[in-house]
């Protein structure tokens, strides 16, 4: 068997699939390992207590899947069209959610593209011991990624290509083939900081090194406690993760828009009015996410995110309302319901009964001489 072919055909079979490169490397990942045990140490990955618990398997795929020899690493962008970034930003009414999670989720999709792959591979070569992973599973993608050649870790930690900046999701495909392997990414950062000087919370507390405590993809997504207050006015209107540092990253100019329709936007994310989303109960909470990776955060904690938005939106009686009709529900809540209320009041506080009458106004959608 030609294995040089065979690799050529697996990155075209991988672009018939809808991925947008394939890249193929080895498994070995022992330089990974002192990092990775650092970062557990200092305690950086917060409450994700799995990232401790299978330590350094994530640097071993071979023990993943025995008889591993090569890892066949894909990339599929996702950035939706109109995506809106300042616009939704600097809106303080409405809700911001990360670009990825606009969509459908994304594990299910790429993991049976995977599998297709898989089986494509399999018609050519026989029987094949293969493990498709979609962040499924402990294994360092990132590295496994640049070391196929599909970008180098950037400043903020995620993978970055100078053809396609990092608006992409990763996967990879164990296989037991001694295919040959590509020409890992060299870093192309350069003397460029804008991602660690732009964290909202200061996250990145190194190149490289993301503190997950401080990271308000964590707080919104993975942490289902109390946020500290110390971060919730940087939280602005991100409901459901953040996208900071890779909006200012010079290489995302390159980016490319998804061709997966599945990626674009839901229609009910649509103009994201805050109070709006705050009135879903969970029946319709779970009816509009079905199928998206906001679903698995659960209502209560898509709540505390949106209350959080709420106390740094600028005064409005119908967030004092909103927010007062919920007191009572979850001692969760009552904690960032309290804050959102003070946050309010404050600034209710500052303005003139002028400004408040025209704000009642407006919010009433009556004629500003009214």
């Amino acid at each position: 068997m030609d294995l040089h072919l065979l690799a050529e055909q697996i990155k075209r079979w991988a672009k018939e699939l809808g991925f947008d490169k394939a890249g193929i490397c080895d498994v070995d990942l022992s330089q990974h390992e002192a990092a990775l045990q650092a970062w557990l140490d200092a305690g950086y990955h917060g409450e994700m207590e799995w990232m401790a618990r299978h330590g350094m398997l994530r640097a071993r795929p071979a023990e993943l899947l025995p008889g591993t020899l090569r890892v066949i690493s894909v990339r599929i962008n996702y950035l939706p069209p109109q995506a809106q970034f300042a616009a939704n930003l600097s809106d303080p009414t409405q809700a911001y959610i990360s670009r990825y999670a606009l969509g459908r989720d994304y594990h299910k999709l790429v993991r049976n593209q995977l599998k297709k792959l898989a089986d494509k591979i399999e018609q050519e070569v026989g029987q094949l011991g293969y493990r498709p992973f979609v962040d499924s599973a402990p294994i360092l993608e990132r590295p496994l990624a640049q070391k196929a050649g599909l970008g180098w870790t950037g400043k903020h930690s995620l993978i970055l290509d100078k053809e396609a900046g990092s608006w992409f999701f990763l996967g990879e495909l164990l296989v037991d083939i001694p295919l040959p392997v590509d020409t890992p990414s060299e870093n192309q950062c350069g003397q460029c900081r804008a991602c660690m000087t732009s964290c909202p919370t200061g996250a990145i507390v190194e190149e490289g090194v993301v503190d997950a405590r401080r990271c308000i993809s964590y707080l919104t997504i993975e942490y289902s406690g109390v946020i500290p207050e110390e971060f919730r006015t940087a939280i602005g209107n991100r409901i459901y993760g953040c996208d900071d540092c890779q909006l200012v990253c010079p290489w995302n100019r390159f980016a490319d828009l998804t061709q997966e329709d599945d990626f674009h936007r839901r229609d009910v994310l649509n103009n994201a009015d805050l109070v709006a989303l705050f009135s879903w109960d969970e029946k319709t909470f779970l009816h509009h996410m079905q199928g998206s990776a906001i679903r698995r955060i659960g209502h209560q904690q898509w709540q505390r995110n949106l209350i959080i938005a709420m106390g740094n939106a600028p005064y409005s009686q119908r967030i004092i309302d909103a927010l007062e009709q919920k007191t009572g529900e979850s001692e969760l809540l009552d904690e960032h319901i309290e804050w959102a209320l003070t946050q309010q009041r404050e600034q209710l506080a500052s303005i003139t009964n002028k400004q408040q009458r025209l704000i009642r106004i407006i919010e009433k959608g009556l004629p500003r001489d009214a």
